[in-house]
């Protein structure tokens, strides 16, 4: 199987509606690129790796295991286009990028695409392959009060500190931040993908939140403004309400690992058996942030 027919019967498995403008993936605008390793399309695939974003680490891993193509969430060059020339004297930059040389193999962004939908619902319909990875990861699916996998309503209230644990141990992080009402029962949570400090967005999410019955919200971005003030000035007034901070790479990190899963699936699908594809394997990034605690005598 060659890296090119990889990728094409990954994609091919997967949906072709953005998830996000609801109109068809456009080739020309899709964040769906290759973006490392052109040249290599061509040849023999000895082994994928998903990851949510291809660190410098992961790539030596990737080459250590012996595999060519690296099937990332997110850009390699720290900007949506992943344009190099805006970086061409970075220092860094030039370093990622004689490492993925010394690599030789390909760097694939599988971003539209997942989002679009696998087929991984019990009747074999479309679910966003990131967020019902994240959802399946933490034994939430019968939890879901819709397909999305943005919303869930536990099956029995569980105080914020006590999720805010779990959601700890179960993704492997080092810590969590909680803002708003740390004591408040949870009985509704809500993913809100990104709280950016946009007024007219971040205003909807607030009214919505305040007209509804959503205890907590697990964030990606969450800046200081907007949502967060409202989160806690809601607790203070005894609404019960909170957030918990994940980041975004660690909350859609679980949709790539459980990618590995389903890709053998998506490569017989395209007439791959299983005896001659390539292994598969998921390299997580590990936890975005480290937490220094000082502690005054």
């Amino acid at each position: 199987m060659k890296i090119e027919e990889a990728i094409q019967s990954i994609r091919s498995y997967c949906g072709d509606i953005d998830a996000f403008t609801g109109k068809p993936i456009d080739p020309k605008t899709t964040r769906n690129q290759v973006l490392y390793g052109e040249r290599f399309l061509g040849a023999e695939c000895t082994g994928i790796i998903t990851c949510i974003w291809p660190t410098a680490d992961i790539i030596k891993r990737a080459q250590s295991i012996g595999a060519n193509l690296i099937v990332s969430h997110e850009a390699i060059f720290r900007n949506h286009g992943d344009r190099r020339d805006i970086l061409a004297g970075n220092r860094t930059f030039q370093a990622k990028c004689r490492l993925l040389d010394q690599w030789g193999g390909v760097v694939w962004r599988c971003h539209d695409a997942i989002h679009a939908g696998v087929p991984l619902e019990a009747d074999g319909s479309l679910a966003d392959g990131i967020f019902f990875g994240f959802a399946e990861k933490l034994g939430w699916l019968d939890f879901r009060i819709d397909k999305s996998c943005l919303d869930f309503m536990p099956p029995e209230p569980i105080h914020a500190s006590m999720l805010a644990s779990r959601l700890v141990e179960t993704l492997g992080l080092s810590v969590t931040r909680i803002i708003g009402d740390s004591t408040a029962l949870v009985q509704r949570i809500r993913i809100p993908i990104h709280i950016l400090g946009m007024p007219e967005a971040d205003t909807s999410l607030i009214n919505e939140i305040d007209g509804s019955s959503i205890d907590c919200l697990l964030a990606m971005e969450l800046i200081d403004f907007t949502v967060s003030e409202y989160i806690r000035d809601a607790a203070m007034l005894g609404a019960g309400k909170c957030a918990i901070h994940l980041g975004h790479f660690n909350l859609e990190e679980p949709g790539m690992e459980y990618m590995a899963e389903w890709i053998p699936k998506a490569l017989a699908a395209a007439g791959y058996q299983r005896k001659i594809q390539p292994f598969v394997s998921f390299l997580p990034m590990g936890d975005t942030y480290g937490y220094i605690a000082c502690h005054m005598s």
